[in-house]
């Protein structure tokens, strides 16, 4: 049994993540190649914000997104359990909304947001669906959801090529870049147990949401899913 086939004690998920924040922006883009430019790029023209707007980013980290969103005109707050992360952020961001959230029980109103999106954390709840749910809960009838997670790439070759890169060389990567080197066999492990892209869509209408749908993103490395508050 791996470390992601266990239960993710919020308290153990953000411990972990207190231990990569220093350095948990640069590590991601030397992980990705770069891609997550181009991930927080794609994912902030699904949101389609516009000026005046109220989004919520969670699992916002140190709040490089937030600054991505917000340069929409959208007024964009972000959120995460980790204060470690947060207090990266609000030292490096000192502009930027950040505040600490828990999926399961955000400490919004209801339908207080129009948009609504998580990168690359849906997965490190432990109740996906009930995650789902309470972001539908602070969006307003109407609200977009964009949910930009790792997924499972749709060439079979490539997707060994990716696999063996995840569990192999990425922990070895790490061990040269990262605070934390523990950490992202957690998360490889993460990766690989997540749903495909048409499981996380079922979950998502399941949850509160309506219109799903979903592409992918570099080979279906990652995914973006998008849909509308019932």
């Amino acid at each position: 049994m791996t470390r992601a086939d266990l239960d993710k004690d919020r308290h153990e998920i953000a411990e972990m993540f207190d231990g990569v924040a220093d350095r948990y922006d640069r590590t991601n883009t030397i992980l990705s190649f770069g891609q997550d430019r181009s991930w927080r790029k794609a994912t902030a023209a699904a949101l389609d914000l516009r000026p005046g707007e109220r989004v919520l980013d969670l699992g916002a980290g140190t709040g490089i997104s937030t600054v991505d969103l917000g340069r929409s005109g959208a007024y964009a707050v972000g959120a995460d359990i980790s204060l470690g992360m947060l207090g990266v952020g609000r030292r490096v961001r000192p502009h930027v909304p950040l505040v600490a959230g828990d999926a399961l029980a955000l400490p919004f109103a209801d339908a207080s947001f129009d948009a609504v999106t998580i990168s690359f954390a849906l997965r490190n709840v432990n109740d996906t669906a009930a995650a789902l749910r309470e972001m539908a809960r602070v969006t307003k009838p109407g609200g977009r959801l964009v949910v930009c997670e790792f997924s499972h790439p749709t060439v079979p070759v490539f997707r060994t090529v990716y696999l063996s890169y995840l569990m192999r060389s990425l922990p070895v990567v790490a061990r040269k870049v990262a605070s934390n080197p523990d950490a992202y066999v957690y998360l490889a492990e993460s990766i690989r147990a997540w749903h495909n892209q048409s499981s996380l869509a079922e979950v998502i209408a399941a949850s509160g949401w309506t219109k799903v749908g979903w592409r992918n993103l570099t080979g279906g490395i990652a995914s973006l899913h998008r849909a509308v508050r019932v």
